[in-house]
């Protein structure tokens, strides 16, 4: 960073410090005394610390660019703009399947929890606060305790709102939650959004968490998950992120699982100007697994950041990582996979991979599996590739009659197919697999020619245009 930039973010900084204590009322709000606690330990954290370090991410040039630029806090709640929501065609909401639906607009909810026939309740964080006291008492800020980022602190001071699900003992979701997290703003914010989502012993869940952009105003979305998930329970979580290219995505989510619990996350990154991905699991019983596998395609100057981080704590427990990447003109990522294993952490079973295509020679992508293991009794590998397109494999394709055109769309498409077909919702598959496609080939309407039919040509998905694909 530098230096001039350096110290306008120390001036910022300093600002968003004063900002609070002049708002800090309205901020805490219907607060209970463990989240104003928490509140004013974080901002003094964070007034203590570096803002913009390694730590809080990789690459934080457009974080630097953002706020630079100037932004405000949105500290009122909003009615949910049902015209807004109506105008956006989310292509995760059309499904031939029922699922139960949660929205966020701009980070707030429309101030609604309810209890499913099956004893889980979902809803919002400021309406679920007040209801479930001791829930929050027990849960809330444990999974992101002790971690060392100025963002988090960020969050930790001035969340408004968010997702609250709660799945009671031996209660398991017959529907997937699919919660739609909508940005349609004007004027630029930096928007906090606070997520809880536990699992007590027993139970399951498949969540499906969507982020997306209805205009094309620049804007910054912090935003926190901590997932529990106690014994013998399952979760299974599909994150699709689809921003628009002037806005800067931070999701961070924290797990901790308890002995024999199963946690799949898949993270699909189709588009955005800046997305950081910091996935942080630790598993905390033996017998514990974790799956978690990431695509993302990014095209013009797009970045993706993720940061990946599995603690082994405990005996007899898997894990594994895999993250594959398809990069187009300039665009950049950023993959750090790290696998800890504990000194009692015998029995460990721990993998993760990192494969990139570059279609340019101007993207560019900075990969670092590493391992940091304690204990003897372990099978554990990583990897990483960077590369282009086979050249042997177009070859023959071309030999068979298949355009040039078209044998790299078969290539690329084959190369994402292993992620996507980690998806474990037959429908929601489907339509991954169509956007996919269509992000693939860089446009919206259907070609003829094109050999990736997808399943429902008649349907318009919500991309941009980019017209020198087509």
């Amino acid at each position: 960073m530098k230096t001039e930039d350096k110290k306008s973010i120390e001036r910022i900084q300093n600002r968003v410090v004063k900002f609070f204590e002049r708002h800090k009322k309205t901020i805490a709000k219907d607060d209970y005394e463990l989240v104003t606690k928490l509140r004013e330990e974080a901002i003094r954290s964070f007034e203590k610390k570096e803002f913009l370090n390694e730590k809080t991410t990789a690459n934080h040039s457009k974080l630097t660019d953002f706020l630079l630029d100037g932004f405000t806090f949105q500290l009122k709640p909003e009615n949910l703009n049902r015209d807004s929501i109506n105008r956006f065609h989310c292509e995760m909401q059309d499904f031939d399947f029922e699922s139960e639906h949660i929205t966020l607009l701009n980070s707030w909810g429309n101030n609604i929890v309810q209890t499913l026939h099956n004893g889980i309740v979902i809803g919002n964080m400021k309406v679920a606060m007040k209801l479930f006291p001791n829930i929050f008492e027990k849960f809330f800020g444990q999974a992101i305790k002790n971690q060392d980022n100025t963002l988090l602190d960020l969050n930790n001071a001035f969340w408004q709102d968010g997702i609250f699900i709660y799945v009671p003992k031996g209660k398991h979701a017959t529907l997937p939650i699919q919660v739609m997290k909508l940005v349609d703003q004007v004027s630029k914010n930096l928007l906090q959004t606070r997520n809880l989502i536990i699992l007590e012993p027993n139970s399951s869940l498949s969540l499906m968490d969507c982020d997306d952009s209805i205009n094309h105003e620049s804007n910054m979305i912090n935003s926190v998950t901590e997932f529990f998930v106690a014994e013998n329970a399952q979760l299974d979580v599909y994150k699709m992120q689809h921003i628009n290219d002037n806005s800067v995505l931070i999701n961070h989510s924290f797990v901790k699982q308890k002995a024999n619990s199963t946690v799949r996350m898949n993270t699909l990154s189709f588009n955005g100007g800046a997305i950081h991905n910091n996935i942080h699991v630790n598993l905390d019983g033996e017998g514990g697994n974790a799956d978690v596998f990431g695509l993302y395609l990014m095209d013009k100057k797009q970045h993706v950041d993720n940061q990946i981080r599995i603690n082994h704590n405990k005996a007899h427990c898997n894990s594994s990582e895999q993250f594959k990447g398809i990069l187009d003109d300039e665009a950049t990522a950023v993959f750090n996979g790290y696998s800890y294993v504990a000194p009692n952490a015998q029995k460990t079973n721990a993998s993760q991979s990192n494969n990139n295509l570059l279609l340019t020679s101007k993207a560019r992508i900075n990969t670092k599996p590493f391992l940091e293991i304690y204990a003897d009794d372990v099978k554990c590998s990583h990897g990483a590739t960077v590369g282009q397109l086979d050249q042997e494999a177009l070859f023959y394709m071309r030999s068979r009659g298949i355009s040039a055109a078209n044998a790299r769309l078969l290539l690329m498409y084959a190369f994402a197919a292993d992620i996507i077909n980690q998806i474990r919702i037959e429908p929601l598959l489907l339509r991954v697999d169509d956007l996919v496609k269509k992000r693939l080939r860089g446009e919206l309407s259907i070609c003829d020619k094109c050999v990736l039919q997808c399943s429902k040509p008649q349907k318009e998905l919500n991309f941009d245009i980019d017209m020198s694909k087509i």
